[in-house]
């Protein structure tokens, strides 16, 4: 029975594996195999004047990258990867991989990330490459648990949606039967009419879409967001779970992911400490006019020279809290001193934002007086308008780019290395 090679030992003794040809090397006189799966990597040391001629056929016909079935006997041998060797007895070609592989698994020949991408498949056989999305999967482990622990229930909303999130043009439409349709940009509003529904504490790690002409590093047209709505919350207090969250996730992939953080030469992981910083809106901008030449003023979005100054002033994650009513959605909600600044938050790391939020309008008619004044129109929201005429508690929450968060947490270059299949202007497939 083929076991992991993880698992193999010199004391396995007789043991079974099978996995990828990962490098050949032949010395005349003997034949090194270094053969790949999941789980790590092992020798296969051929003496050819010791081992069947159907071993020494297969391992002649054998290409690398061809998944093969060993058996064998484990023995130690120091120089080999993990300590030990598998001298065979039977060596069995069970997928013939052709020539010349579309790219390099072992890299000693670099491949761009285009190349890369259009060969996933065997980008992803590489363990650098594979590390980042073990990592990934740890990472959405240590998120749903936390929620779970927080007294979240799960929820899954549409992504086929009659009305814009937000309104604007950064939307895909869709054929559906005789209707306009869209692929949804978020799933705030579905998020807030659960609110209504009373199950006070909802979240969603899911795909939203954005028909946005950016081809940046950071930029998606799919991407993974993870939401959460809190009933009875303010803003305050789901920043407070998104810090805990983000530190929370960090310290999970710490613990567990050892061998992958290696395989990315990541020596220094370091996990954020709470509370993160809260940066004045104002103070941000502030911050922005010393250190770049770009005009910016207070009521302009922040740009990613901007970003990237304010980032190297803070050093760590940080808040972008109190942002004008004005650049921000019609959902949030303004203070009661002074409506010309809402209760909206910005969750930035050095590199660029991660996470937006706000606490909500929760009063029907301050909700339709703000969707008026963003210039749209209030009875295209009215499935969504209605529960707040019934009923809608104060709440709060955000929504956090899943993908960024890997990106940063493993000092990616590009959003797509943390993408299995990215999908942007120009990429459609695989």
């Amino acid at each position: 029975m083929r076991i992991p090679i993880q698992s193999v030992t010199p004391k396995t003794g007789h043991a079974e594996i099978s996995g990828w040809v990962h490098e050949v090397r032949d010395l005349g006189g003997l034949a090194f195999f270094l053969i790949r799966d999941r789980t790590g990597i092992i020798q296969v040391t051929i003496p050819k004047k010791k081992v069947s001629e159907a071993v020494l056929a297969a391992a002649k016909a054998v290409s690398r990258e061809s998944i093969v079935r060993v058996t064998g006997t484990v023995k130690a041998m120091e120089k080999a990867p993990g300590g030990r060797e598998l001298v065979p007895d039977s060596f069995e070609i069970v997928s013939l991989a052709e020539t010349p592989l579309p790219l390099d698994v072992v890299e000693k020949v670099p491949a761009d990330l285009d190349t890369r991408l259009d060969a996933r498949f065997l980008d992803v056989r590489r363990p650098r490459v594979a590390a980042v999305f073990q990592i990934r999967s740890a990472a959405m482990h240590a998120i749903n648990d936390f929620l779970h622990k927080e007294g979240f229930t799960s929820i899954t909303t549409p992504k086929i949606v009659a009305a814009a999130t937000e309104g604007g043009t950064e939307l895909f439409p869709i054929a559906y039967f005789d209707k306009e349709a869209f692929l949804n940009q978020s799933p705030q509003l579905y998020k807030q009419m659960m609110m209504a529904a009373g199950f006070e504490k909802v979240y969603e790690i899911g795909p939203i879409f954005r028909a946005e002409e950016h081809n940046t590093t950071k930029h998606l047209n799919e991407a993974t967001s993870i939401d959460i709505e809190v009933s009875f919350a303010d803003h305050h207090e789901v920043m407070r779970i998104l810090e805990e969250l983000i530190v929370k996730t960090y310290e999970y992939v710490n613990v567990t992911c050892g061998d992958q953080l290696a395989n990315l030469e990541i020596n220094d992981f370091a996990v954020p400490r709470t509370p993160f910083a809260r940066l004045p809106y104002a103070d941000a901008i502030a911050i922005a006019q010393k250190k770049i030449a770009d005009p910016i003023k207070f009521g302009d979005d922040i740009s990613a020279a901007a970003e990237h100054a304010i980032g190297a002033e803070m050093g760590d994650h940080y808040f972008i809290v109190d942002w004008p009513s004005e650049i921000r959605p019609y959902y949030a909600m303004p203070y009661e001193n002074d409506p010309t600044i809402c209760k909206a938050f910005d969750l930035m790391h050095p590199r660029m934002e991660l996470s937006s939020g706000a606490q909500r309008v929760h009063k029907y008619e301050l909700l339709v007086s703000q969707i008026k004044k963003k210039g749209l129109n209030p009875e295209s929201f009215e499935f969504y308008l209605r529960p707040f005429r019934f009923g809608m508690p104060p709440h709060a929450g955000w929504g956090l780019g899943a993908d960024r968060l890997i990106m940063t947490m493993l000092g990616l270059g590009n959003v797509r290395e943390a993408v299995l299949f990215p999908r942007d202007m120009h990429r459609l497939v695989p």
